[in-house]
């Protein structure tokens, strides 16, 4: 499974769910139809969304057995994945953003900076959220301050200070 996005609220009282997009363009989600959706460690379960539409930075879903606000509101927090072997194949220097979450970055020097907690689209490029003992720090996903991209060992090597 590959995370795509996550719950974020209840939108409207007809039972929509506001969905954050972990995807690289805000309607990728869209194009697929059945969703997994539960919490990182489990348990996971399919689910046939119903509609689903762009609203500003975010996504719009209507989802089965959620008929009004108070069943949406239950499922704030959740993850949305979608099964790996539905993606389209990438080149070996891409990667999902859901494959970036998570990983830890370290610096040159070796000093552990945190963790990915998120990808920003700033439209000159990627930004790496990384949430770490200092609070967040923003890193440019460029080549002058990414070295080594390693998803097996969970690992983000970085030109980057600490108190930058």
């Amino acid at each position: 499974m590959v995370i795509m996005g996550r719950i974020a609220a209840a939108h409207g009282i007809r039972g929509w769910v506001k969905i954050q997009p972990y995807t690289e363009y805000l309607d990728s989600l869209l194009d697929y139809q059945t969703w997994w959706i539960g919490h990182e460690h489990g348990p996971w379960r399919e689910v046939e969304v119903k509609q689903c539409e762009a609203h500003n930075k975010t996504l719009a879903a209507q989802l089965p057995d959620c008929p009004d606000r108070t069943a949406a509101e239950k499922l704030k927090g959740l993850l949305i994945a979608v099964p790996r072997s539905s993606l389209p194949q990438h080149a070996g220097d891409e990667y999902y953003w859901s494959d970036l979450i998570g990983l830890a970055v370290v610096n040159e020097a070796g000093v552990q900076l945190g963790t990915v907690a998120n990808l920003l689209e700033t439209g000159a490029n990627q930004v790496l959220s990384v949430t770490g003992e200092n609070g967040e720090i923003l890193i440019p996903f460029v080549a002058t301050a990414i070295k080594q991209v390693d998803v097996q060992n969970k690992c983000i090597k970085v030109d980057w200070a600490a108190d930058y």
